[in-house]
Order: C-alpha cells, then sequence, then structure tokens
C-alpha cells in the first residue's frame, strides 16, 4: 500500500494534485486517506474513502444551469455536484482543468472555459462536463447532459436572438432536411463511435440582411454505463462446486431508470436461458472440464448501447476427496405415516469428480446405490410399511474410500381412524333444561401418541379434550333452545385429523303462551262480516296444534307443521258475541291464550245501513234510467183513485205486464219528487222489488210527510234536511209456471202477499237516486 499525503497550501487560480491512495494485490475491506496539511489548507486534516475494492465508489454527477454549452462570453453558468450516497453533505472538490482548484459546497458559478469535475467524500470523480463561453455572434448549442443513446436537442442561438429571421442546421457540411428556420433540432441516438459535426446559419436585419454562421459543434455526451466486469465467487471453485457469476456495472444517477439486460457467455457460446434482467447466474456445479474463458454482456432493452466485459478465465481444482457426509429424510425429523413415501438424501460438503452414494437400514444389507458427478444424491422407498421403521446410514466415496454419516432413525405414526359421535340423553326426547353427553371415538391410531378430540355445534367449537389412543372423550351439555342442529367431532394425533360425520340433533321446546288477535274488516264487528281469528305461540318446537274456542266451545283446529301461527275465518251471527280464545299444543304441555272478547252488534237493518252506499252504487244507473216513468205513473195511480186516502196497501202495476207481484219492478228505491209528496199526509207507499235471484221478493214501503195547507206555499223537504225512512217486506217468490195465473187472479196475488212480509230496512242511499 502506497499513500500521497502532500497538501501544499492553495491560493487563488493554483492548481494542486488531489491526494490519491493507490491498492497494490487483492485485498478487501475499507480503506482510510489521511492528507496531514497545513492549518491553512482548505482541505481537512483527514478525510476517509469507504468502499469495498471489489467494486468502485458509485461516480459524482455534474449538472449545468442553464443547461446548454457552449455560451456566451459574460454570461454565468451554475455547476451542481451531487451525491448519490448522501447528497447535500459535506464538502465538495472540484476539479478544473483535471487539477483541484476548490474546495466548497456542491454548488458553484463560473464564467471561465475549461472542462470540470467534482467529487465528494463518499463518490468517485464525475465526468468531466466541458464549458466553453464564446465572443461569437452565433453559437450552437448542445443540451446537457448527453449520455450515449440519448436523443440530443441543438438549438442554434444568436446573441441577439429576437432579430433572427432565418435559420438553417448542417451536419458535416449538408443542410439537414426538414429543419429550415426551426428553433431546435434532435439528433437521435448519439453513439459513442459518432464523428459527425455540426454547425448552423443564422439570418437577420439591421439595415442590411446579414448571414453568420456557428462554429462546428461535436455533441459531448457521457457513458450512459461503464464496460461491465464480470465476477465469479468464489474466483476458485472446487469440482463440483457451485459458482455465481456476477456482471457489475452502474447507471448514472439521472437515468437510474433505464432498464439493463445481462448476458453471460462461456467461450462464445451463452449460458443460462439467455439474457435477463439479473445480473447474476447461478451455476449449480462447476467441473474441472468447465474451466475456461468466461465474459458478460451489458445491454440497454433497446438494445441503442452493448457493452462487453473482459474475458475471464475460471479455473476449477480437482482431486478433492470427499468429507462431511450427511443423511437427510423427507418428510423431516424421520416421522412417516403408513403408505408414505421415504426419501433419503446423501450429500458430501466437499468432493470431486464421480461420486459412489448407498443408502443401508439396520440389519439389512444395502438398500441401494448411486454413481454420478454431483455432491449429492437421493433414494425413495416407495410406500413404506410398519416393517421400515428403523436407523438409516449413507456412505460416499470418490475413490478415496468411503465416508459414512449419522444414523437416522425413521419412526411410522398411524393415522387415527374416522371418529364416531354418539349423543347420550337422559330421555327419549331431548327437552330444554336437560343434560346431554357427546361421546367421541377413534378406534385407530398411534399407539403412544394422545388422541385431541374437538366437538363442533354448526361447525363452532365447543370445547376440546385430550384422550390416549384407544380412548374416547366426552363433552356435556345443558340443553337450551338454541342448541338444535348438526354437531360433529374431530379427532387429531398429530399425524392427520378425522372428522365424524354430522349427527342433527334437535331440542323440543314446550311452547309459548298463545297470542290471539281477531281482525274484522271495520271498527265495529257486524252481522254477516267475516272475522279472522289468528293464533300464534312466538316459541315452541314443530309441528304446533292450534283450538280455536267460542265461550269455551271448539270452534276448530288446525296444525302447523312448521311453526308459526293458524287462522280461522268465522262469518259471525248475531250469536257470535262472547268471549274467544285459541290454544297451542305441541306434544310437551297445551298452552291457553288470554280471552278476547267480541260484540256482534246490528241484524239486516243495521248490515243494510252500513252497506247504502254499496247498494245505491249498483242502483244508482236503474234508478236514474226508471225515475221518469216512475213518477208518470205514480201519477197516473193518484189521479185514478188508486192511492186511497187511508193508507191502504196498493200495489202499482203495469198494463202490459199484469199484476206487479207476478213480475215486480227491479227498481230497489225510487225517490218521489218532493212537490208531490208535499200533498199526502202519511200515506204508505208499497212498491214491490226483485232482487232478480233466490226466493226473496222485496216489497218497498214509503211513509211521506203530507203538509196541510197550500203546497206552494209549503217548504219543500229535501233529501239533505231530512230522509223518508224505507221498510223492506220479505214475500215469498212465486214459482215461474204460475206467472201466467198471476194475471187473471189479483185478488188472490194480493192475498198471498199480505201473508208473507218481514220487515228489513233499506239503505237511504236508494233514495238519493
Amino acid at each position: 500500500m502506497r499513500k500521497n499525503s502532500c497538501c501544499p497550501r492553495l491560493s487563488s487560480g493554483e492548481f494542486v494534485p488531489f491526494p490519491t491512495l493507490a491498492v497494490i494485490g487483492p485485498a478487501r475491506g475499507n480503506f482510510q486517506l489521511e492528507a496531514a496539511c497545513l492549518s491553512s489548507s482548505p482541505l481537512p486534516s483527514a478525510t476517509c474513502l469507504h468502499f469495498p475494492v471489489s467494486g468502485a465508489a458509485p461516480k459524482a454527477s455534474l449538472l449545468l444551469e442553464p443547461p446548454w454549452s457552449p455560451t456566451f462570453k459574460g454570461e454565468t453558468v451554475s455547476l451542481t455536484c451531487e451525491d448519490p450516497l448522501s447528497p447535500g453533505q459535506g464538502n465538495t472538490y472540484w476539479y478544473h482543468d483535471m487539477g483541484l482548484w476548490i474546495n466548497k459546497p456542491g454548488k458553484i458559478e463560473i464564467k471561465k472555459s475549461g472542462c470540470y469535475k467534482c467529487k465528494t467524500h463518499r463518490s468517485s470523480d464525475s465526468e468531466p462536463v466541458c464549458v466553453e463561453f464564446l465572443s461569437d455572434w452565433l453559437v450552437l448549442q448542445a443540451k446537457h447532459p448527453v449520455f450515449e443513446g440519448d436523443n440530443v436537442t441543438l438549438r442554434c442561438q444568436g446573441e441577439k436572438d429576437e432579430k433572427i429571421i432565418e435559420r438553417s442546421y448542417y451536419k458535416n457540411g449538408e443542410e439537414l432536411g426538414g429543419t429550415h428556420n426551426s428553433d431546435t433540432i434532435i439528433v437521435y441516438s448519439v453513439s459513442r463511435d459518432s464523428s459527425s459535426r455540426y454547425h448552423c446559419t443564422a439570418s437577420w436585419r439591421s439595415v442590411f440582411v446579414w448571414t453568420e454562421t456557428s462554429r462546428t459543434l461535436k455533441i459531448p455526451f457521457q457513458e450512459l454505463f461503464p464496460r461491465p466486469v464480470l465476477r465469479a465467487s468464489p474466483s476458485q471453485p472446487t469440482d463440483g462446486s457451485p459458482v455465481t457469476l456476477t456482471c457489475e456495472t452502474q447507471l448514472p444517477p439521472q437515468r437510474s431508470d433505464v432498464q439493463l439486460r445481462f448476458c453471460f457467455f462461456r467461450e462464445g457460446r451463452a449460458l443460462g436461458s439467455g439474457c435477463s434482467s439479473s445480473p447474476e447466474l447461478q451455476i449449480p456445479a462447476m467441473w474441472s472440464e468447465d474451466a475456461r474463458s468466461y465474459w458478460c454482456q451489458a445491454q440497454t432493452v433497446t438494445l441503442k448501447v452493448i457493452k462487453k466485459s473482459l474475458r475471464s478465465h475460471i479455473r476449477v481444482q480437482s482431486e478433492i476427496p470427499v468429507s462431511d457426509v450427511n443423511l437427510e429424510i423427507q418428510p423431516r425429523a424421520g416421522k412417516l405415516i403408513e403408505e408414505e413415501n421415504l426419501v433419503l438424501i446423501c450429500s458430501v460438503a466437499k468432493g470431486t469428480g464421480t461420486v459412489t452414494f448407498s443408502w443401508h437400514r439396520e440389519g439389512t444389507r444395502s438398500l441401494g446405490r448411486k454413481a454420478q458427478r454431483s455432491l449429492s444424491a437421493e433414494l425413495q422407498v416407495l410406500s413404506v410399511k410398519m416393517h421400515d421403521a428403523g436407523r438409516y446410514y449413507c456412505s460416499a466415496d470418490n475413490m478415496h474410500g468411503p465416508i459414512l454419516s449419522q444414523w437416522v432413525s425413521v419412526t411410522l405414526a398411524v393415522p387415527v381412524s374416522r371418529p364416531v359421535l354418539t349423543l347420550r340423553a337422559s330421555g327419549a326426547q331431548a327437552l330444554v333444561g336437560d343434560m346431554v353427553e357427546l361421546h367421541c371415538e377413534a378406534q385407530t391410531g398411534s399407539p403412544l401418541s394422545p388422541i385431541l378430540y374437538r366437538f363442533y355445534h354448526d361447525d363452532v367449537t365447543l370445547g376440546s379434550s385430550s384422550a390416549p389412543s384407544g380412548g374416547g372423550a366426552s363433552f356435556n351439555l345443558s340443553l337450551t333452545a338454541e342448541h338444535s342442529g348438526n354437531y360433529s367431532c374431530e379427532a387429531d394425533n398429530g399425524v392427520g385429523a378425522q372428522c365424524s360425520d354430522r349427527m342433527i340433533f334437535s331440542v323440543t321446546v314446550l311452547a309459548s303462551r298463545p297470542v290471539l288477535t281477531l281482525r274484522a274488516p271495520g271498527a265495529q264487528a257486524l252481522v254477516g262480516d267475516m272475522v279472522e281469528l289468528h293464533c300464534e305461540a312466538q316459541t315452541g318446537s314443530p309441528p304446533i296444534l292450534y283450538q280455536f274456542y267460542h265461550d269455551d266451545v271448539t270452534l276448530g283446529s288446525s296444525s302447523a307443521p312448521s311453526g308459526g301461527g293458524m287462522y280461522f275465518n268465522l262469518f259471525l251471527t248475531a250469536e257470535h258475541s262472547g268471549n274467544y280464545s285459541c290454544e297451542a299444543d305441541n306434544g310437551l304441555g297445551a298452552q291457553r291464550s288470554e280471552v278476547v272478547p267480541l260484540n256482534v252488534t246490528g241484524g239486516w237493518w243495521s248490515k243494510i245501513i252500513l252497506t247504502k252506499g254499496v247498494i245505491g252504487g249498483l242502483l244508482s244507473i236503474l234508478g236514474l234510467a226508471a225515475a221518469t216513468a216512475w213518477v208518470s205513473r205514480f201519477r197516473a195511480q193518484r189521479n185514478s183513485g188508486r192511492l186511497s186516502a187511508t193508507g191502504t196497501l196498493s200495489y202499482g202495476h203495469s198494463a202490459s205486464q199484469g199484476h206487479s207481484l207476478a213480475r215486480p219492478s227491479s227498481s230497489h228505491c225510487r225517490e218521489l219528487p218532493c212537490s208531490e209528496s208535499a200533498l199526502m199526509e202519511l200515506q204508505p207507499v208499497y212498491s214491490n222489488v226483485d232482487p232478480g235471484h233466490g226466493d226473496l221478493i222485496y216489497s218497498q214501503v214509503w211513509s211521506i210527510q203530507h203538509t196541510k195547507g197550500n203546497p206552494e206555499n209549503s217548504p219543500r223537504m229535501h233529501q239533505e234536511d231530512k230522509e223518508p225512512s224505507v221498510i223492506y217486506s220479505e214475500l215469498k217468490k212465486r214459482h215461474p209456471d204460475d206467472c201466467a195465473g198471476q194475471a187473471s187472479n189479483k185478488g188472490r196475488a194480493h192475498e198471498d202477499a199480505a201473508e208473507n212480509y218481514e220487515n228489513v230496512l233499506c239503505a237511504s242511499s236508494a233514495l238519493e237516486h
């Protein structure tokens, strides 16, 4: 190792060589460079450069601002030095034309032409950057930085650029097509071997038109990455040992996004599967005949830049006897299950040439033998049985004598059989509150291995218990309603878990006290309504039998096979008033609901009044159509004296149809004009009505208030103020065969009608039509 610690004092404009450290011969580790300088020196008294000898320290990067060169004299250019390992830390050493110029932080300003470079404590020298300050009227500038393979921007810049009226660009003396009067042009894929030279011309107008030509420019560029270096680890492998080849190079920080691919070659023949993005190649075993010449290649993905390393000869040491023989068993720890495959792997730490491997089990001869050029070999024993358990060893020999491994024990484990789950309840039926025992047992398993049993309810773990092989485990459960579902258990002796079949278990729950609800179509229950009785027990195991009661008399019953409630429909009569209840029974005891009272109101009279809107709607169409005819007939009857002043029953009939009892009018309720009704004094008026079906005929009875005095002066009675009361009388309907005889026997018709009346109330809405 040689050290130069010369550090003379610096003065303005003085260039002093930087102290150097030379490493002679192979070495590893970090090294310290000490500069013993005078106190007035700007250099520190001790500077440490840390980098592995196997690879150079990363380069510093030197940047220009503005990033154009050359430039006009008198302008200022800023230089920035960037360290990829510790940016912005410590002083920077600046060089001008290869001599140490100044030591100051990482940014300086220059106005002097020359080539500059920089470095920091933890970096190597940057690539030199040459800056020219020209006194010309016109310069051709290249944008900095430029790396090989880049597209470069050139611009033709005048000192009075605003007056330029025309520009032209030339390459090697010939004008470039398509660049006329362009502010900038792009030169594609600058290569290291390019010898092209460029210049430009520009014209501007003053008094006359002047044309200037720039100086010739050879585009400056920097290396995208240095030539790669091939390294082998270990550098001198032994025969049969693995080797790692590494292709080392480095991209600059400004181009860290460039993707490189690496290829490895032996005597011109590609290794591996071709080029890849990994700078390493693993060779599983290197033999003496593989001692050849190796080299690597680094290239960009676009193949614009390709660089090859120098050739390196790798030597392989041979004639090394085997050592450190080892036997490995798979599965590890030597625990196997019957019918599994046993793999015996015999390996050596060192050894060259062909190695003969053999395997043995205690008490038997060789199980197998293999000779191959490798440091390991394996033997497979298929479908092991109980007699394959025991101790094993292997031996290795490469003509220097066999070397034996240590003994390795192999044991066989028997997996548990599928367990059986049984549920033991105190009675034939499992009820809430009962204690149930779950018992899980596997019949077979390894004799010395305990078995862990786990119990599950709908795949949720209830608990676990361990038992020796050949016995089972139990789990006690106090039943609730939620314990119905699927039960299973699992047995595991460390070799493999086995699950039992699923068992469905139902917990019988007593039906809760049911709730009875009555649903009527209106706010009040009326005769003729249909009432729905709904009985439901909120809890209880199905099926549930529901029974409905009216004053403790059974109305009916129905079963709910899947749970839930049941309905019972009831058409109301006057006798249905009273107390209602229901009962739910699922075989564990009947539960009676609370009593619900029901009051049924009205008969046919109130029913008709409540439904007057419906009847009126149905009769409105017929009533309007017949109103005029009826009034005319009513007047004719009055004028002929058919309506007696004493209110005698009188039947109105049509001349063409005969007696009205034989074929009654289809109009139910007709309105009398107010002017004529005012002339009558409490005179009942009867009119037959036939509903058109059934066995009944209804007679319509009108009770009309007579106003004494002059009818014109009397106030008119309006239906809005007071409605006439209407009474229907029920008549027997004659057989159709009797219709012919009705016309000739009116007296008999009157007599029949008089004997068959039953008063019912007419809907007042019919009068409104």
